[in-house]
């Protein structure tokens, strides 16, 4: 991992397509943007934010993300996630997370991402459960 720099960001966006409501992802009844949607797209932005600072075979993690979901969006319209790096403890790296819709701020918490080394990662998940 190279060094991070802290105050880095990056962003992600999406639309408030049918997929992606609450009522189709099973986490309401609404045709409104749903929460584990907005959740997703910040770490897609987070992982934006850290991608630019990891080597070859490396990648993250989501260890913590404690979020807020303050605003409902229609269906239709273009979400944007953005993440800013805000501390790094090893290979553990913290980010502030932010969603806004066309009209405004949805949502806002904190995220904590991890590095790995992927294969090792990937090859060690897929023993679970093997005898």
């Amino acid at each position: 991992m190279k060094d991070m720099t802290i105050g880095y960001q990056a962003a992600a966006e999406m639309t408030a397509a049918e997929d992606k409501l609450a009522v189709s992802v099973g986490s309401g009844s609404l045709r409104v943007f749903a929460t584990p949607m907005m959740a997703a797209l910040m770490e897609k932005a987070a992982c934006n934010a850290v991608e630019p600072f990891l080597e070859e075979g490396e990648t993250t993690v989501g260890t913590q993300l404690c979020i807020d979901h303050s605003a409902a969006t229609p269906e239709g319209m273009k979400v944007t996630a953005e993440a800013e790096i805000t501390a790094v403890n090893g290979r553990e790296i913290c980010l502030n997370v932010r969603a806004f819709d066309e009209a405004g701020e949805i949502g806002s918490g904190t995220h904590k991402r991890f590095v790995v080394f992927a294969e090792k990662f990937q090859n060690k998940t897929n023993q679970k459960g093997k005898a």
